[in-house]
């Protein structure tokens, strides 16, 4: 198993260690609620980095399920950024490894190569390789590799979502929809390309054309909502805010994958344009924030707990 080994802590990280020391009590909570609760967050022990891939970008951390005493369930994290941008470190938010672990499962994050470098078809084949390094080390990490969960942001939405619907990203990597047990796309965009691209005016146009290109078949292959007939990964929690792209693109792939006879959940969270859409994934975890029950009531039903 390579290890590699961080020498310095995130800025971010740093950050929060300071605002606890430099302002405690309710002026502490004043400025964390202005920075959407994610600094209040508490440490999960036990962090370990891992190469999945010979790219420097095919990198994950890896944190154990608090307490475990048999082979604990899994959920992979994979960021969003417009497919271009975006880490690991910076785009997931700090309440999930402490909250998903405390609830004894195991957490992955991971980077994965970004475009122009790589193309978004590349990163799906890394959201399955991380899957396959993960379910191949499962004895030395006390991993379940029969209940495992793919768990995605904005961009990272789209890719688990695309992964969970088109098979063919984990055949790549030697492994089938019967690896994964759900997928929680978290504000997604994109799952219909060329509607999201039509509908959504110049905002983020280019950014989607430089992920997708002008290529109608491309854009339909790399659209979840247009690969979600049957056979699809087992179960789907869709979760977003009010964003109006945002809420049709949901809808849509809601009912594509009921139409493909798959199981899907949908829930809608307050939440207003660039700043709902962080906020839902910076503070998912965070036990006061409303989309944290929801997810972890579907969690312990698919894991079966």
């Amino acid at each position: 198993m390579k290890r590699i080994v961080i020498g310095t802590l995130a800025v971010g990280a740093l950050a929060a260690s300071a605002l606890v020391q430099a302002a405690p009590g309710d002026r502490l909570r004043a400025r964390l609620a202005e920075r959407g609760g994610a600094s209040a967050a508490p440490q999960a022990p036990g962090k370990q980095t891992f190469a999945y891939g010979k790219d420097p970008l095919q990198v994950m951390d890896y944190w154990p399920a608090q307490g475990a005493r048999r082979p604990a369930p899994l959920i992979v994290f994979v960021h969003g950024g417009g497919w271009k941008r975006g880490t690991k470190d910076n785009a997931g938010g700090n309440w999930k490894a402490p909250h998903y672990t405390g609830e004894g499962y195991a957490y992955a994050a991971i980077n994965y190569r970004l475009v122009p470098g790589a193309s978004v078809e590349d990163e799906a084949a890394d959201v399955a390789a991380s899957l396959r390094y993960l379910i191949g080390h499962a004895a030395a990490l006390g991993i379940d590799p029969a209940r495992i969960v793919m768990m995605g942001h904005s961009a990272g939405a789209h890719l688990v979502a695309l992964v969970g619907t088109d098979e063919r990203y984990l055949r790549g990597a030697g492994l089938s929809f019967a690896n994964v047990q759900g997928v929680i796309p978290i504000d997604g965009a994109a799952y219909d390309v060329a509607k999201q691209i039509a509908d959504g005016g110049q905002f983020m146009h280019d950014t989607y054309i430089e992920a997708f290109g002008t290529d109608p078949a491309r854009q339909h292959a790399l659209s979840p909502t247009l690969q979600a007939a049957a056979p699809n990964a087992p179960a789907f929690l869709l979760i977003h805010v009010q964003r109006k792209d945002g809420v049709a693109q949901n809808i849509a792939l809601e009912s594509a994958l009921k139409a493909g006879g798959t199981k899907v959940a949908r829930q809608s969270f307050p939440g207003e344009g660039l700043r709902g859409h962080a906020e839902i994934n910076r503070s998912l975890g965070d036990p006061s924030f409303a989309a944290t029950p929801v997810v972890d009531s579907w969690l312990k039903q698919v894991f079966g707990q």
